[in-house]
């Protein structure tokens, strides 16, 4: 087998391998080796009929499918392998039969259109002004944390002596009108509503709020322009509605038996350990917006002739990443297509402009890495793994021994990623913004 490599558009290589009349006759040999035994002829028993007879009985070409991807089994791998210095692959390739081929005469030209690294160019990535985020958490931040969890612990109590809250579950008859007349579907008895939940149109549960047990009240409303009914949407109408009870949340106060049942010695330490939580998360969100920041700052300045296959790799993340958040909420993606009116393959391709984006951006890191020599020490390798396995009570000998090798190899990447933007901000004009 002979083969030639040449540069194709959009950062792909062509391929080419010629084989000899010798190796197409030989992967014809073992096309119907493998095979024979698909296919029956009356006075010979199955997987037992000789090649000549199943080629004169189901034609020449029977074998020809099967002994092509054999060639292209044998030879492709050992080619891309052998010359890997030059085909930097990032997708799987597409076959076609190549110019001048002959099946019937025995010359065999097959193309290879392989998708490789794009060349990356970058302008400028120091000395450029980017936006730093700062995250900061106030006492409010705290409280409304610390809220969140009492309403945990709240029991659900009637309320008789004062009016309907943002929260509080009212019970209500309604009867709704247009021009006068009752329309469909706007009429109910004993309908539960919480209020705050902005399960009714807009207006209509800020109008219950404040209403007390037993009255009644008439509450104008319009329906917004793009409501589901089209005879409804954009019109104003007039609820009459009716509180027949109101159900509230008994909150218990933050006190020392809150906070032991919390993990915590006093409601001062859980306080101190809800903010040093949401510190950690404000810096963790800093850092990474602020990445993110860095990126778009650079990309502005860098072009790449992207290959279709590697936007494909990025969009069919993205896809993946929509189906497990679908499956966190109990969803199918089948039936999340189904009712936006989509095949898979057309949602896919909402995600281009963001998969465009971070096939560039992995490139530009790639790259950045590679120009400015940065790497990840086995000092500093041993120190994530050492920290890892303390983080779960473990040993660092005993927790190596567990590891998966694909976690290594990703703490490696982990700390040349760190040290690459540690580097850029400290080469960057980095204006703080900061965020509430």
């Amino acid at each position: 087998m002979e083969y030639e490599i040449a540069a194709a558009e959009k950062s792909t290589v062509k391929v080419t391998m010629k084989f000899t009349p010798d190796e197409w006759t030989a992967a014809i040999d073992k096309a119907y080796l493998r095979t024979r035994h698909k296919y029956a002829v009356n006075g010979f028993r199955k997987g037992k009929v000789p090649k000549h007879i199943l080629e004169t009985f189901y034609g020449k070409g029977i074998f020809y499918e099967d002994a092509l991807n054999f060639l292209l089994e044998e030879h492709y791998e050992k080619t891309v392998e052998a010359e890997k210095e030059k085909i930097d692959a990032v997708g799987h390739p597409s076959f076609e039969i190549g110019e001048g081929a002959d099946l019937e005469a025995g010359n065999i030209v097959l193309v290879a259109t392989v998708p490789v690294k794009p060349e990356l160019t970058i302008t400028s990535y120091k000395g450029i002004k980017i936006t730093k985020y700062e995250y900061t958490v106030t006492d409010a931040d705290v409280d409304a944390e610390i809220a969140n969890v009492l309403d945990s612990f709240s029991k659900s109590v009637e309320v008789t002596d004062r009016p309907a809250r943002l929260t509080d579950t009212v019970n209500i008859d309604f009867v709704g009108k247009i021009n006068g007349e009752a329309f469909e579907g706007g009429t109910a008895k004993g309908h539960d509503l919480t209020l705050g939940s902005h399960s009714f149109i807009p207006g209509f549960e800020e109008g219950v709020v404040g209403m007390s047990l037993g009255e009644t009240r008439d509450i104008e409303v319009t329906f917004p322009e793009n409501y589901q009914s089209e005879t409804l949407s954009g019109k104003p109408a007039v609820f009459t509605v009716t509180v027949n009870k109101i159900t509230g949340k008994e909150v218990p106060p933050f006190d020392g038996e809150i906070a032991k049942k919390l993990g915590a010695d006093s409601p001062e330490a859980y306080r101190q350990k809800v903010r040093e939580r949401l510190e950690r998360n404000a810096a963790v969100r800093s850092r990474n917006d602020t990445e993110n920041s860095i990126l778009a700052a650079i990309s502005k300045n860098a072009q790449a002739d992207l290959p279709d296959a590697l936007v494909d790799q990025e969009e069919e993340a993205s896809m993946q990443r929509l189906e497990y958040s679908l499956m966190q909420q109990g969803y199918r993606i089948d039936d999340f297509l189904r009712m936006v009116g989509s095949t898979r393959e057309e949602y896919k391709k909402s995600f281009e402009t963001e998969a465009r984006a971070a096939a560039l951006n992995q490139l530009i890191i790639e790259k950045l890495i590679a120009d400015e020599k940065i790497e990840a020490t086995e000092e500093e390798i041993e120190a994530k793994i050492a920290e890892q396995a303390k983080s779960v009570g473990k040993e660092a000998e005993t927790y190596k021994k567990t590891m998966d090798p694909r976690q290594r190899v990703y703490i490696e990447s982990d700390i040349k990623l760190t040290k690459l933007f540690d580097f850029l901000m400290a080469n960057n004009e980095m204006v703080t913004e900061e965020q509430a």
